[in-house]
């Protein structure tokens, strides 16, 4: 309930360590210093030695200098006075200066964030390797809290008479809740396509005060401070990352587009068992183009299929297909064959791909069959979903080969290279594997049935 709803208690700690770090303070060299580097400032002292670096910057924590090493000219350090000694790092600049991974605008940012990083680290450390061991991601309700109203925004799409009533309730305290929870998991509720998603972490530079959504601690330091899943928006340290269960739920206002998007990002963002352009292409072409000469053979005007391929992108699945429109069904079976062929990982994927070619090559029909059921146990489950639905369509396609002209073979011969791509991209593997592909396709054409 949302008004029972209590926000979690962030821990605090690693917060009020970052505001008691050293702040930094720049030594500007007395004298003007020659052929220094303009990317630098008068914090640069030139040539001089470690020894020299420890007495300028001798009792004052958090200061730092740049110096030119003696014995590398042309290579930069950083001398910071940390916890009561000098600390000397190699320096670079690539347009941004950094030390390590993180790339930093300016000098003073950079050791800014290293200060913060290694006070906490030297106040904290034990309790950063522990940070991970009591989450508050398991206890704050993934799987319970908040299951209505995750389910009454999956299901705008299904039921649109409920429209009003959801719009009403857009402020009430749940929109105020923490996007930890409006990312609350489906397991429990009536979201019958609950597929498994990893996460898509990147790391990410968050502006102000940002609190690590797996452990609840702080996310210190000034850029890169964690990561951010660009499919559910997910905030997490990089060490918790790993730790975090593979229960994305993409939010449809962070995907930009359905051609070229992940096949599992996409049916989990639309809450639907298959990309809802696969339902949308086939049921038009089973409507209007089952008879249809060369289907999927022939293709249709490249612009054509490009303008459907934008519908989609732009309008989802209220995608405009109909006759009306696109009056040559080669167009929309073109723009079928399109989306699995832009699909970043195919939908017979590059995990399975061998598997399923060394499947082809088993002489013996019975073991080649139960080798290849074995190999489709493997695909994820939005794979399997979608692929088994693609068969049924094709095989309704071979039904009518006396109009149509397409067989199983000559239906593998166009969908084997579009539903699978060997993982290295080479053209010698492509053209070794292709009588395979088709194989493959027309046996599953033949058999979906058995094997589905």
């Amino acid at each position: 309930d949302a008004e029972e709803y209590q926000p979690p208690i962030w821990k605090s700690y690693l917060y009020q360590l970052q505001q008691e770090a050293p702040r930094p303070k720049r030594i500007i060299c007395p004298r003007e210093v020659e052929n220094r580097p303009k990317y630098y400032g008068r914090e640069f002292h030139g040539i001089i030695s470690r020894e020299q670096a420890d007495e300028i910057l001798a009792g004052v924590e958090g200061a730092y200098i740049l110096r030119e090493s003696q014995r590398q000219p042309g290579c930069y350090t950083l001398a910071l006075r940390f916890g009561n000694q000098t600390l000397n790092y190699r320096l670079f600049y690539d347009g941004k200066h950094f030390v390590g991974e993180k790339r930093f605008e300016s000098i003073h940012d950079l050791v800014t964030d290293g200060l913060i990083t290694l006070y906490i680290e030297t106040k904290a450390s034990e309790y950063i390797s522990k940070m991970t061991t009591n989450p508050i991601y398991e206890h704050i309700g993934y799987a319970t809290l908040l299951r209505e109203k995750v389910s009454r925004r999956l299901s705008r799409t299904k039921n649109e008479s409920r429209k009003a009533s959801v719009t009403s309730e857009e402020n009430t305290p749940v929109e105020k809740i923490t996007s930890l929870v409006r990312r609350a998991a489906l397991t429990q509720n009536d979201n019958h396509f609950n597929y498994e998603k990893a996460h898509n972490f990147k790391v990410h530079t968050f502006r102000g005060p940002h609190w690590c959504e797996y452990c609840a601690n702080f996310m210190w330091g000034l850029i890169a401070q964690g990561v951010r899943c660009s499919d559910c928006g997910l905030n997490v340290h990089k060490q918790c990352s790993k730790y975090v269960p593979n229960d994305c739920q993409p939010d449809l206002k962070r995907i930009k587009r359905v051609y070229c998007c992940d096949l599992t990002t996409l049916v989990k963002a639309h809450n639907t068992q298959r990309p809802m352009v696969v339902d949308s292409c086939i049921r038009e072409i089973e409507a209007r183009g089952l008879k249809s000469e060369g289907l999927y053979r022939v293709s249709g005007f490249t612009e054509h299929i490009e303008d459907v391929k934008m519908a989609f992108d732009r309008d989802g699945d209220k995608a405009d297909i109909s006759a009306n429109i696109y009056p040559d069904i080669n167009i929309i079976a073109g723009a079928l064959k399109l989306y699995f062929r832009d699909l970043p990982i195919p939908v017979i994927t590059y995990d399975t791909y061998s598997k399923f070619i060394e499947a082809a090559k088993i002489s013996n029909p019975d073991e080649r069959l139960e080798a290849i059921h074995e190999v489709l146990m493997l695909l994820p489950a939005a794979h399997y979903e979608t692929l088994r639905y693609l068969m049924i369509h094709l095989k309704k396609v071979t039904l009518h080969e006396k109009e149509n002209f397409m067989n199983a073979e000559n239906l593998g011969i166009v969908f084997g290279p579009t539903l699978m791509r060997p993982p290295e991209d080479s053209t010698l593997a492509t053209l070794n594997d292709m009588r395979y592909q088709k194989l493959i396709v027309q046996i599953l054409i033949e058999n979906e049935d058995v094997l589905f």
